[in-house]
């Protein structure tokens, strides 16, 4: 599986199959539907039902725990935030979901990690940048999923794979509400494509 978490972001649920097809069609079989999306349990509740046994798929904005379990009622094994909290994270736990909270800071990241996160979503990454990650990566444990979100693009893929990234969440780049099936199919293997070229 490829360390790239699609952001479907403004995506409605009378597309979203159609979308999620495309994508895995692709090779990116993890998919976040932001919980500030319209509709979005509905969506993650299609996604699931359609491609759950082949992708993973979950919620992205997700801040508090009533919000993990409405997102477990949908089908949702993923659960991503901006933030680190550790009731978020703990819920996600006791509901056998992988957590992926954002951090910024080896505080953060640290804080994140003893809550028992099993990826580190370093956001923003426009902010931090590939310095800033091997710097923090010289202090966590080696084994440590760190995922770039924000700022890191097809053309900066390779700069985060040297300072040590493990993988990526993508979303304007992938999707931008409006888009055709068409043109996520064109950016899905255009990211698919700049993501073996940097990490495998």
């Amino acid at each position: 599986m490829r360390e790239i978490i699609a952001i479907l972001r403004g995506v409605t649920p009378s597309e979203v199959e159609q979308i999620g097809e495309a994508l895995i069609t692709a090779g990116i079989t993890q998919i976040e539907v932001p919980l500030n999306s319209p509709d979005p349990l509905d969506s993650i509740a299609r996604l699931a039902q359609a491609f759950g046994k082949e992708a993973r798929i979950g919620a992205g904005t997700v801040l508090d725990p009533a919000q993990v379990l409405g997102v477990a009622k949908a089908g949702g094994r993923l659960i991503v935030s901006p933030d680190t909290n550790a009731a978020v994270i703990g819920e996600a736990k006791r509901q056998g979901m992988i957590s992926c909270p954002g951090a910024m800071t080896p505080s953060e990241c640290f804080n994140a990690l003893r809550a028992g996160a099993d990826a580190i979503k370093l956001f923003p990454g426009s902010l931090i940048g590939p310095p800033g990650l091997a710097a923090i990566r010289a202090v966590l444990p080696p084994e440590t999923k760190v995922l770039a979100v924000g700022g890191a693009t097809p053309e900066t893929f390779s700069d985060w794979a040297e300072a040590g990234i493990s993988g990526f969440g993508v979303g304007t780049a992938l999707y931008r509400p409006g888009d055709t099936v068409a043109e996520v199919a064109e950016n899905a293997a255009r990211i698919v494509a700049a993501y073996d070229a940097a990490m495998i």
